[in-house]
C-alpha cells in the first residue's frame, strides 16, 4: 500500500540511519502519514540489504515492502523532500555528521544509527529527540530511549536512564544465537558467491574476503550479506543466517524486532503531540 503524507508542509521527522532496524521505524512512520527524511553515511554497511533503505545511497532508490526511498542531493533539500513526499516516497540524504539537521528544523530527530554509542545527536537538535538502543541517556543527550535488545523489554520507552548494554551476543532465533552471525575472517574486499535468500549448508563457502573463504557457520537461509565489493575489516559482521530454511520469505520483509522498536518510536511521537501535519512537540507527563 503506497501512502502519502497527510499534509505537504516543511515539517518533517528526521531519522539518522537507514539500516534494517531503522528502516522498520522509517517505514512505520511513513505509513502512519509522517514526512520522513533519512540521513545516512556515505558508505553504509547493511547486512539485511533487501530491507534497508540505506541501499539507496548506492543504487539511487531502494524499495522495502512497497515503499520507495529515493536519494536526494544537497541542492535545495526542502524542495527535493517535498517532491518525494508528494510522490509517496521517502527522501534520503547522505549527511554522516548531521550538519543539515539544525538548518532543516525537524519536528523530531530519531537516532537509529545503532552504533552502540552516541555519534553526535543532542537534545538541542529538535523539540523531540529519541535514541535507539545503548549509547544514549534519556533526559540527558536525548529525550527518550527505545530498548532494542530482544526479550521482554524490546520496544519499551525509557524516559530516564539508559537501554540495556550491548552483550555482543545476537538474540536467539530457533534456539541459535551467536552461531548465526558471521564475522569477516580477514581484511579485504568482499566477493559474494551466494546471495541473500540462498539456502546453504554448514561450512559451505558463501563469499571470499580477498583470498580467504567465508564459510557458513550453520545450515539455513542467508538472511543478510554485506554488499559485494565492500571493504571489510577482520571481525566485522558481514552475514547472517536464519536456521529456519522454510522462512526464506523473511529475507524480504521487515523483522518482528524492527516493527516492535518502530511501535515504541511511534508511541513517543503521538504521546508528545508530534502528529502528521500538526504543530510542534509538546511535553507529555504520562510517558
Amino acid at each position: 500500500m503506497k501512502m502519502k503524507a497527510a499534509a505537504y508542509t516543511d515539517k518533517m521527522i528526521l531519522v539518522r540511519g537507514g539500516g534494517d532496524l531503522a528502516t522498520g521505524v522509517i517505514h512505520k512512520l511513513h505509513q502512519s502519514g509522517y514526512q520522513v527524511l533519512i540521513l545516512e553515511c556515505d558508505r553504509p554497511s547493511a547486512i539485511r540489504r533487501h530491507v534497508a533503505f540505506c541501499e539507496a545511497v548506492y543504487d539511487g532508490t531502494a524499495e522495502v515492502e512497497g515503499v520507495v526511498c529515493r536519494r536526494i542531493t544537497e541542492n535545495d533539500i526542502r524542495t527535493q523532500c517535498r517532491k518525494c513526499w508528494v510522490q509517496g516516497e521517502i527522501p534520503l540524504l547522505t549527511d554522516t555528521h548531521g550538519k543539515y539537521i539544525r538548518e532543516l528544523e525537524p519536528e523530531a530527530v530519531i537516532d537509529a544509527i545503532l552504533a552502540k554509542k552516541n555519534l553526535g545527536t543532542s537534545r538541542d537538535m529538535a523539540p523531540l529527540t529519541v535514541g535507539l538502543g545503548p549509547g544514549f541517556t534519556a533526559g540527558e543527550d536525548v529525550d527518550y530511549v527505545i530498548e532494542t535488545m530482544r526479550g521482554h523489554n524490546l520496544g519499551r520507552i525509557i524516559k530516564k536512564g539508559i537501554a540495556l548494554p550491548n552483550t555482543g551476543v545476537p538474540g536467539l532465533i530457533a534456539g541459535i544465537g551467536k552461531e548465526r552471525v558471521i564475522h569477516s575472517p580477514a581484511a579485504g574486499n568482499m566477493k559474494n558467491i551466494c546471495q541473500i535468500a540462498d539456502l546453504v549448508e554448514k561450512d559451505q563457502v558463501i563469499a571470499m574476503v580477498g583470498d580467504t573463504p567465508v564459510k557458513a557457520t550453520i545450515s539455513g537461509v542467508i538472511r543478510g550479506l554485506i554488499r559485494d565489493g565492500y571493504p571489510v575489516f577482520e571481525g566485522m559482521k558481514i552475514a547472517d543466517i536464519d536456521p529456519r530454511a522454510e522462512q526464506k520469505k523473511n529475507c524480504f520483509t521487515i523483522s518482528d524486532k524492527a516493527r516492535c522498536i518502530a511501535g515504541g518510536v511511534l508511541e513517543v511521537l503521538l504521546s508528545c503531540g508530534v502528529l502528521p501535519g500538526t504543530e510542534k512537540a509538546v511535553g507529555n507527563e504520562n510517558l
